[in-house]
């Protein structure tokens, strides 16, 4: 027996159950989401892009650009529940909005 008491042969197991829980972390649920517009109806135009305009506090040329420019990223690291309300916002309007 090695010096100290302890056997080489109980050591290995006992590391080696400690690296299979290191290798595999529990899922975490995801807090923060990013906001894509990636469609909009023809006919709401100008709806979406007066909320895009009013959510992101773009002027009224960078809003008509931005929506022309879907699919775009929207906002990152937003809030589940703000992230819902925006999402719901935009389907009462016409608008497609992707949680990532």
């Amino acid at each position: 027996m090695p010096m100290g008491g302890f056997s080489a042969g109980l050591a290995s197991p006992l590391t080696a159950v400690v690296e299979e829980e290191e290798a595999a972390p529990p899922q975490q649920e995801k807090t923060l989401f990013n906001l894509k517009l990636m469609s909009f109806e023809a006919t709401a135009k100008p709806k979406i892009i007066k909320e895009i305009k009013s959510m992101l506090g773009l002027s009224l040329v960078d809003s008509k650009k931005f929506v022309e420019s879907a699919p775009k990223m929207m906002k990152e690291g937003v809030p589940k529940e703000e992230a819902e309300k925006i999402m719901a916002a935009l389907k009462e309007l016409g608008g497609v909005v992707a949680m990532e």
